[in-house]
């Protein structure tokens, strides 16, 4: 059987550090975990540590929207896994972010997300994580 998965890259006008521990910032995050253009900053709550948890309450034309999930990997600066739940989602889902150093100011973000139900499902996320990425790019842009 073929696992469904999204798999993307981007590059990051930043150090490999400060990519990596915006993906565990609280504030940071809410910044960029927008999917859906026009989207309110989330609520986000993190506890930081492989079996920590965390909440993201997305908020788009008066609907709550939660997402949670489970810490599975840590390994500052490279990478990071977790588990990815929502409503609409039957199984629990994995992300895994690999960080790479292009150079000093410059870092890869190779994001793959798997385990969807379904095509509809996948082709939404790709979407969702095109989204949140572009917006996390955008944060970090040459001056």
């Amino acid at each position: 059987m073929n696992e469904l998965s999204v798999s993307l890259n981007k590059i990051v006008n930043a150090p490999i550090e400060v990519v990596f521990d915006a993906w565990l910032n609280p504030k940071t995050m809410a910044t960029f975990m927008m999917p859906i253009e026009g989207m309110n900053e989330p609520l986000v709550e993190i506890d930081a540590r492989v079996d920590g948890q965390f909440s993201i309450i997305m908020e788009f034309e008066g609907n709550k929207l939660p997402h949670s999930g489970k810490y599975l990997s840590i390994e500052r600066p490279h990478v990071l896994v977790f588990s990815w739940n929502q409503p609409f989602s039957s199984d629990e889902t994995v992300v895994s972010l690999e960080f790479t150093k292009v150079d000093e100011q410059n870092t890869n973000i190779e994001l793959s997300h798997t385990k969807f139900v379904d095509e509809e499902s996948k082709n939404n996320h790709e979407g969702g994580w095109l989204c949140v990425l572009n917006i996390f790019t955008s944060l970090y842009k040459k001056l």
